[in-house]
């Protein structure tokens, strides 16, 4: 994988400096500590961090209690995570604020008798007791299996996997598609079924938590009274809210199953930070420097819980998620944001008309740089397939058989000039074989992405599997109400079915196959997994055709 370069700051100086100064002004000390805290930027050297050192055997409890990820394979290596919390529901997670010590080593075997790499990482109070272990050299296209110990206690074991040498012919590849895990509208048994799927990675494309306040029963999961803390049961604003909540959803079995199981490839939608945010704009209406102070809260949250690289660090309120990952001379992947860059909703964001304000060419959805890295990778690109691993649906979604028609102006309906780009630019760079992945509808959607979507009998020019959530909107029907209307309303989906699950996607040197998951319930345990339909492109030839 490369990872684009830091980029300059976006935001003013004296924009920074008002958010620095709300966090010291408008909150406790404790709170406004932590949000001075988010604008920090390099891994701790001075001050606390080196004069105050926890001996690991004065840990009494286990203090792996949130599991271990990896994430973001590259041909020699591979991320590695875990997070210290003895006690995951209390702020500190139940350590002192001092740094810690931590072992890791990467084996060949489940039993850990041959072991390739293994080295000491530092789990930093200010990064929350997290661990990043970029761990290499390691032989590409390999299975390999990680653990961490802390004094005497040793974390479950991982399973993960470096990708082929960037020049080889890999033959195939076969990963996972999520979205979507809204804690209290249900149980993660998709995520059960995931974890046993025979995966080389997973991309998970935003909405890995939200910000919305969780009961003491865990809303849906319908906990005895009282099994939650209070902890949740606010809007998360602050770092420590944040914080918290990641917390929380790790401790779901099912989330940590599956992140022991597969190295995960990620990136954020809106609810990390607030839902449907645009770039500096929130939802509501507050001073831009409050919001900023809270998207650095998100963002910095964010990066510390999930397997992200050092690039990926943030400055502030910015963080470079964007990047690209090769899969041989098989995939390229480019991992989009099209959430920090774009701008705001037009008409005032949800199912509106189309007009002069949406259709405006300046508008974008991915920001100037991004596109433009976008483009320039894929003209420089030999892979067979370009997977573009993103947040909201890409093609043309009308909701009524009669013109005029509502479209979504948080998706890419609202950025039409955008997307015209964004396909004039592979068209351009000789991409025959386009696949989009998407997540934020909460529904499973099988499109095929037209040359000129107002004819139906244009070129088609690649494919966008859209992928149902894990658990928001809670059961779910398999047939939705609108299913009718929107499959007569836009020829060009092929498949539409609003039960919760995942999907799963293997490229071939010839063809993509799509089986799209789903689960029958999520507000009790134990769904079964039943394959709703599975779809076929083949290379060369776009279009989604039943397998």
């Amino acid at each position: 994988m490369t990872t684009p370069e830091v980029r300059p700051t976006q935001h003013h100086p004296e924009l920074r400096a008002a958010a620095r100064h709300i966090g010291r002004r408008r909150f406790l000390t404790v709170t406004g500590a932590a949000a001075a805290l988010a604008f920090a930027v390099d891994v701790p050297g001075s001050g606390t961090a080196a004069a105050a050192e926890l001996d690991p055997a004065r840990i009494a409890d286990d203090p792996f209690t949130l599991g271990v990820a990896s994430g973001d394979p590259h041909p020699d290596s591979v991320l590695l995570w875990t997070r210290l919390a003895p006690a995951p529901y209390q702020a500190d997670g139940g350590l002192p604020a001092e740094r810690v010590t931590v072992e890791w080593e990467i084996a060949l075997d489940e039993r850990f008798r041959r072991v390739v790499r293994r080295g000491k990482a530092t789990a930093h109070p200010e990064f929350h007791h997290t661990v990043h272990v970029e761990a290499g050299p390691l032989a590409p296209g390999q299975v390999y299996h990680y653990r961490f110990r802390a004094g005497r206690f040793v974390s479950p074991a991982g399973r993960t996997r470096t990708a082929p040498a960037t020049r080889s012919r890999a033959a195939g590849l076969t990963f996972g598609v999520v979205s979507c895990q809204r804690y209290d509208q249900g149980y993660w048994t998709a995520y059960r079924h995931l974890a046993e799927e025979d995966l080389d990675v997973v991309f998970h494309l935003g909405d890995y938590l939200y910000e919305y306040a969780v009961n003491d029963v865990g809303g849906a999961r319908a906990y005895p009274a009282g099994t939650l803390p209070d902890v949740f049961r606010r809007e998360t604003v602050t770092l420590e809210d944040y914080r918290l909540r990641y917390a929380l959803y790790k401790t779901d079995a099912d989330l940590r199953a599956a992140h022991a199981a597969h190295p995960f490839v990620v990136t954020w939608d809106d609810h990390e930070t607030e839902n449907n945010y645009s770039g500096d704009t929130p939802e509501n209406s507050v001073p831009p420097e409050e919001f900023l102070l809270r998207r650095a809260a998100a963002y910095r949250a964010y990066w510390e819980n999930m397997p992200l690289r050092r690039p990926q660090l943030p400055d502030g309120p910015d963080l470079k998620l964007y990047r690209r990952l090769r899969w041989g001379r098989l995939a390229q992947f480019d991992v989009l944001d099209t959430r920090q860059y774009r701008s705001d909703q037009a008409y005032g964001d949800g199912w509106q008309y189309p007009g002069p304000e949406s259709q405006d060419p300046s508008r974008t959805l991915t920001g100037d740089a991004q596109e433009r890295w976008l483009v320039g990778g894929w003209r420089r690109s030999d892979a067979l397939w370009h997977v573009l691993p993103q947040q909201v649906t890409f093609s043309q979604r009308f909701n009524s058989t009669t013109a005029p028609s509502k479209v979504s102006m948080d998706s890419w309906d609202g950025y039409p000039a955008s997307r015209e780009r964004v396909l004039a630019g592979a068209r351009a760079a000789g991409v025959d074989n386009l696949m989009v992945l998407t997540g934020d509808v909460h529904v499973h959607y099988g499109f095929d992405i037209k040359r000129d979507f107002s004819d139906p009998d244009s070129r088609t020019v690649g494919t966008e599997i859209v992928t149902s959530s894990v658990s928001s909107g809670g059961d779910g029907s398999a047939k939705p109400a609108n299913w009718e209307t929107y499959m007569t309303a836009n020829p060009h989906m092929r498949f539409y079915n609003g039960l919760r699950g995942y999907t799963t996607v293997s490229l071939g040197r010839e063809l993509a196959r799509a089986d799209f998951r789903t689960v029958s319930h999520v507000t009790t345990q134990g769904a079964p997994l039943t394959t709703a339909a599975s779809f076929v492109t083949e290379a060369g030839e776009p279009g989604l055709k039943p397998a």
